[in-house]
């Protein structure tokens, strides 16, 4: 009955905020910090883009005029449609002329994704702090951790593929070759040329950081298993006679 009685007493101050960064400066802490780090630059990289492509059309009664349409994320390009070279839309021959494909499922998921892990991340990082005697004591967070661990490195193969592959179609909807899928340009007496379209950088950055995100989330399961009680007793049982 004492002994009850003492546990629940110190039970509050063991969950009681200690702040300690020590956690930090091991792999466990350090690559969380990375996870945060680079989650981060991964959604805001995608998340923020916005561009166009133009082209020089030349109708009756215009010459070299520009038209561009302008694009942004979530990239449902069938939705955006090319500006008009002039009022009379060139004599009648002028229709309304859209990009091509719907990427958003893809670039929503890395985008979301990455959110999802920079506030996890956040979150691990407030325990790995502040309630670190807590998080050693308890093998129930140490499973959920890894869980969630092995879990979001094979998210972040999936997401980071399929956005590598609709951003190379992105690619494709906004070049030069959109311009032979234009019917108003095969009308008599029009010609269109490919002039430009946003340089794409930051985007290839995004995927950049989608892969260096699944390095570190594939990598990290060996530190979280090394601090749970599996790896514990697997240590205590090859150490027995």
């Amino acid at each position: 009955w004492c002994g009850s009685l003492l546990a629940a007493l110190l039970a509050p101050r063991m969950a009681g905020l200690r702040v300690d960064f020590g956690l930090l400066l091991e792999p466990l802490g350090f690559i969380k910090v990375l996870e945060w780090i680079f989650s981060i630059f991964a959604f805001a990289t995608c998340g923020s883009f916005q561009g166009e492509t133009t082209l020089l059309v030349s109708c009756k009664g215009v010459v070299n005029k520009t038209v561009t349409a302008a694009f942004a994320y979530p990239f449902r390009l069938n939705t955006v449609v090319f500006s008009a070279p002039d009022p009379k839309r060139c004599g009648g021959t002028w229709t309304d002329v859209y990009l091509v494909g719907n990427f958003s499922s893809s670039a929503q998921f890395f985008v979301t994704l990455a959110v999802l892990v920079f506030l996890y991340c956040t979150a691990a990082l407030v325990v790995y702090i502040g309630y670190k005697h807590v998080y050693q004591q308890n093998s129930k967070f140490q499973l959920t951790d890894l869980a969630i661990t092995v879990l979001t490195a094979f998210l972040w193969l999936v997401s980071t593929s399929g956005w590598a592959k609709a951003l190379a179609d992105i690619k494709m909807s906004t070049g030069a070759s959109i311009i032979p899928h234009i019917e108003s340009c095969k009308a008599p007496g029009t010609t269109c040329r490919f002039a430009s379209v946003t340089s794409m950088g930051t985007l290839n950055v995004s995927v950049v950081f989608g892969l260096l995100n699944i390095l570190l989330w594939a990598g990290n399961p060996w530190f979280v298993y090394k601090d749970t009680d599996l790896h514990n007793q697997s240590d205590r049982i090859s150490r027995s006679p």
